[in-house]
Parts: structure tokens; C-alpha cells; sequence
């Protein structure tokens, strides 16, 4: 799931796709690769897999209604310290339950109706700030290629992690005007190496004129904003991209942070997270990660029974959110000087093997240089 844009270039790997790094994992056979499946019945999957209006219908519903709940309690007390609190929440209930709506209706999954997973996508994809017709290709390719280096263009903490940049992006201050910046690169007609590579050019034209559109909305906010002579019209559409996508970086980083790369198994480059009921339902159970990477066609709401299906073969889940950064931040500050390393995942007494990738021996050791 695309979590924030980040510098390209990390320490001794190029995590561009453009790179040196495309070439060796296209030669290694991690491009576009078959990876490891925990055997499931597959009449169980076929029902897990079937799609339905309703949980999304209220999922979504009141995900909107609490929007506009808090969107006219910001504006009823704007001006008094009261409507901060407000704004807060919307910020959260904007900036971070954009993305997972975002990512639920982009995978066509959410609803069983496709032309409300278009709608909530599109509304979802301009309030998270993303080009709906690029991020659509990008998170395609982050199914594809998770975390191969040089193939996958979501990968945020790279080896060695940018902590800076990582803990600036929890008020969003470098992925805001990243992300304005290639909307309007888009608008202008302009598509960078790394979304050619994997933008089909078909639908380019698409991606600009969907650029124009949303920069035609930010357009109207600033007017409305300098007309009315104050900051309420973008605390309401655009910086809320900024200030309420910290619950964003929370959730959303442990995905993958600190684990492997270059690896052919989900359960080693992923992590399920427990999470509350709270949490879930802002995240749309994304906390359950590497069951979605393994069998991603299974609705959000269907992914608490899928885990308690497979977990047998899974790494145990990070027992809360708290766990989980408390495995990653050592990590990561270790990767700083050791970018080598990373956290293995243990995986149960009777799970399948590893899938070992092409390039790695049975000692699991990189034979093609990288890290």
C-alpha cells in the first residue's frame, strides 16, 4: 500500500526503477516472479473472495458521515480554540482513512458494484493526494514485485532508512509538496522515468487530464481561501493531507519496514499487525498485510477469517501497534550503519518453506551482490 513518496536514491542501493537495480532483479528472476502461497481450500477462498455492497456500504458510509460531522463542526467553531480538537480528527478521518479507502476500492475489492469502488476511489485518490490513473499502476506493481528493489516503486523505508525524512512525513512537511509537485507535473503533461515504467501508455493521456482536474479543485480552494480571507478552506481540502496523516505513518510503515528484501515470500517482507476495532475501521483491516499480499483479491472484511485460516503458516502477528515499532525503530537505526541487515520472520514449527529467491543460496545469503 503507497504510504508517502520518498527520496529514490537510498545509500548503496538505487531504489529507483530505472537503475542498475531494475537490470539485476529482472537477471535474478525476482521480476514479475511466482511467489509463496500457504495452501488454503480453495472453496473456502472462493468465499472468502465473494464481494458484497454492504460492508463497504456502511464502512464507507460512516467513514462520510463522521467527514462531514467534524468538516461542519471545524467550520461552526472556527475561530475558537474548540474547533482544534475538530480538525484534528477530520485530519485523521481525511489524510489517513483516505488511503485505505483509497487502496480497498483501487483493488476493485471494497464493494461488489464497480462503479462505486470508481467513485470512492477517485474521491479517495484527491483527498490523499494521488493521481488516480498513476498510483492505480504503481500499487499494481507493488503486488508485483513487494519490495524487490528497482521493480517496486512504494517502497518506503529503504536501506539505510531516511529518518529524517520518515519523521518529517509524520506532519507530511516532505510528502505534501512532493506529492503537489508530481500533480502538477502530471497536469503539465509530464510522466517521470519511474511512472513510465510502469504507466501503460494508453493511459497516459488519462493520468494528465485527471492531474488537470484535481489541480483545478486545489485551484478553487486557494480562490475560496483568498476571497474569504482565511485558512479554514484548506484546513478542510489539501492540508489536511498534512496534518492528519500521522495515524497514516503509525499504521501504515510496520507493512514492511525493517523486514527483508529481494525475497519471494510475503511472510518475510510483510508483518500482520492486532490492531483495535478503532484502528481497523480507519485502516479497513490492512493491519492483516501479509494475508492480503498472499491472496490480495479477498474483500477487507473477509481478511480477519482468512488469517485465522493460514496463521498456522504465518509469522506470529506484532501483538499491537506498539510491539510492532518497538521491533522496527532498532531496526532501523541498526540499518543505518548495517543496511544489510533486517528482521527475519519466524515462522511456525510445520510452515511451509521459505521461497527462497533466485539469487539467494540455501543459507539464505545474497549471491548477486545487493546488501
Amino acid at each position: 500500500m503507497g504510504l508517502l513518496s520518498v527520496i529514490t536514491i537510498g545509500g548503496g542501493r538505487d531504489y529507483s526503477l530505472t537503475g542498475l537495480e531494475n537490470d539485476r532483479a529482472t537477471k535474478a528472476g525476482l521480476a514479475s516472479a511466482e511467489w509463496y502461497k500457504t495452501p488454503i481450500d480453495r472453496k473456502l477462498l472462493k468465499h472468502l473472495m465473494k464481494r458484497s455492497d454492504g460492508p463497504a456500504l456502511r464502512n464507507v458510509g460512516l467513514w462520510l458521515a463522521l467527514l462531514a460531522l467534524t468538516g461542519a463542526g471545524a467550520i461552526a467553531l472556527w475561530g475558537t480554540w474548540w474547533a482544534l480538537p475538530v480538525l484534528l480528527v477530520y485530519g485523521v478521518l481525511y489524510g489517513t482513512g483516505s488511503d485505505s479507502r483509497w487502496h480497498e476500492c483501487g483493488h476493485g475489492t471494497a464493494f461488489r458494484s464497480r462503479w462505486m469502488n470508481s467513485v470512492v476511489y477517485e474521491i479517495s485518490s484527491f483527498m490523499i493526494m494521488r493521481n488516480s490513473v498513476v498510483w492505480r499502476w504503481s500499487h499494481t506493481r507493488h503486488h508485483t514485485d513487494t519490495i524487490i528493489v528497482g521493480r517496486d516503486p512504494e517502497i518506503v523505508a529503504m536501506r539505510p532508512p531516511q529518518m529524517i525524512i520518515i519523521a518529517l512525513n509524520v506532519f507530511g512537511i516532505v510528502a505534501l509538496p512532493q506529492s503537489l509537485f508530481a500533480i502538477a507535473r502530471n497536469a503539465v503533461g509530464h510522466l517521470s522515468a519511474d511512472e513510465r515504467r510502469y504507466v501503460p501508455e494508453p493511459e497516459r493521456a488519462r493520468a494528465v487530464w485527471t492531474a488537470r482536474a484535481h489541480v483545478a479543485v486545489y485551484l478553487a480552494a486557494i480562490a475560496w481561501a483568498v476571497l474569504a480571507w482565511s485558512w479554514l478552506p484548506l484546513m478542510l481540502i489539501g492540508l489536511p493531507r498534512a496534518y492528519g496523516i500521522w495515524l497514516l505513518v503509525l499504521m501504515a510503515l510496520p507493512q514492511h519496514a525493517g523486514l527483508d528484501e529481494d525475497v519471494l515470500d510475503h511472510r518475510l517482507n510483510s508483518r500482520t499487525v492486532v490492531m483495535n476495532p478503532v484502528l481497523r475501521f480507519i485502516y479497513m483491516n490492512m493491519n492483516y498485510h501479509i494475508e492480503h499480499h498472499m491472496f490480495p483479491m479477498v474483500p477487507f472484511y473477509a481478511l480477519p477469517r482468512l488469517h485465522e485460516a493460514v496463521k498456522h503458516d504465518l509469522p506470529a502477528p506484532s501483538p499491537s501497534l506498539y510491539a510492532a515499532w518497538r521491533d522496527i525503530l532498532p531496526a532501523l537505526f541498526r540499518q543505518l550503519a548495517d543496511p544489510g541487515y533486517f528482521i527475519a520472520q519466524e515462522l511456525p514449527e510445520g510452515a511451509g518453506q521459505p521461497a527462497l529467491a533466485p539469487h539467494r543460496n540455501q543459507d539464505g545469503e545474497r549471491a548477486l551482490g545487493g546488501n
